[in-house]
């Protein structure tokens, strides 16, 4: 599997990390109160709403004018490095959308995006598809976590990945920065057999890096790792159809399927040997469908291209948020009681019992 095309502040944070023996164990979650997230101090409203009866049914204004008024541009250093070699290939400054939608419509989706866009070259088969493995870590109070429910607007997720099966493809260490309404993405590889826990922790890293900046944004994913105490909470594989455009300097489409997380208890296992929960039922994904929803996603620069407008209004797509690491959360408190459920949850459950 070759590397994918798209390989592409902080807030404030604890001093210290938790040593490890003061741990607690993985999902057993303390109570939260409102601010008792150390990223966000704010208090805050419910960030989970209902939805806005004359709210956009056509395509995100938020997301619109977000898109046209950013002048930010593209920032891209693509290393190819050899044998040993760490690479800092990609940090791109990007805004998204996400829509759930019946599988039954991609046919017509592919059909409608086939004259601007060209599969991505990683996947295989009809449609092109490849498998992502993600470790994501967070605090042992889900500091990251709660900076999504809470949606503080400087945010951001520690998640390492691998594609195909692990072992075939490098190792992404990854900080996703949500700045306002952009994302800021970070990637660092290195060999699948240098992964370990003691790598963010060794004050002598034995990694070949091929110049300062990529060395300065394996050492941001460290730093961050070691200031939360971050540690393995959840695993999360699924299956991606991606596209690129071909007329524009940075457009992309995918399609999520098959998303199923487990918990994590260890830095590389890859949740080989344990089981796998299924992540994309209604309850899941928080919405009153009758079906597994498709998360497809739309990726852009500055502005957003005019035939990805069609789309969204084409098919009539509602924007939505959809943060596979925190489902997976909510959806692993169902079993185990806590941390506390979303208001939310009560009607999904009415909805389905």
């Amino acid at each position: 599997m070759t590397d994918s095309p798209n390989t592409p502040e902080e807030n404030a944070l604890p001093d210290d990390p938790v040593p490890a023996g003061e741990r607690p164990p993985r999902f057993a979650f303390p109570g939260h109160a409102a601010d008792a997230n150390p990223l966000d101090r704010m208090d805050t409203t419910e960030a989970v709403r209902s939805p806005d009866p004359a709210g956009d049914q056509k395509i995100s204004d938020t997301f619109q004018r977000s898109l046209k008024e950013s002048t930010k541009k593209k920032r891209l250093e693509l290393f190819k490095g050899t044998g040993k070699r760490a690479t800092f290939d990609v940090q791109l400054d990007r805004h998204e959308a996400k829509y759930i939608v019946p599988i039954d419509i991609l046919p017509e989706v592919r059909e409608f995006i086939r004259p601007f866009c060209a599969p991505d070259a990683n996947g295989k088969g009809s449609p092109p598809q490849y498998t992502i493995n993600t470790l994501q870590l967070d605090s042992p109070d889900l500091a990251l976590h709660y900076a999504k429910y809470h949606e503080s607007i400087n945010r951001f997720k520690l998640r390492v990945r691998t594609y195909g099966e692990p072992g075939t493809s490098k190792v992404f260490l990854e900080v996703k920065r949500k700045i306002n309404q952009t994302i800021v993405k970070s990637r660092t590889s290195i060999p699948f057999e240098a992964w370990q826990r003691d790598l963010l922790y060794d004050k002598d890293v034995k990694l070949d890096f091929r110049s300062t900046k990529e060395e300065e944004g394996f050492l941001d994913f460290a730093r961050l790792t070691r200031q939360l105490g971050a540690v393995p909470t959840v695993w999360l594989r699924y299956v991606r159809e991606s596209y690129f455009s071909r007329i524009d300097s940075y457009a992309r489409v995918s399609f999520d399927t098959k998303l199923v997380y487990q918990p994590a208890y260890d830095w590389d296992s890859w949740g080989r040997g344990s089981r796998w929960i299924i992540l994309d039922s209604s309850l899941e994904q928080n919405h009153l469908y009758d079906y597994s929803g498709v998360i497809l996603e739309l990726k852009t620069l500055s502005d957003t291209p005019r035939w990805m407008i069609d789309l969204v209004m084409h098919f009539d797509l509602v924007r939505c948020g959809n943060c596979k690491y925190s489902n997976a959360i909510w959806a692993e408190s169902i079993f185990r009681g806590t941390p506390d459920l979303p208001m939310y949850s009560t009607e999904l459950f009415k909805h389905q019992y």
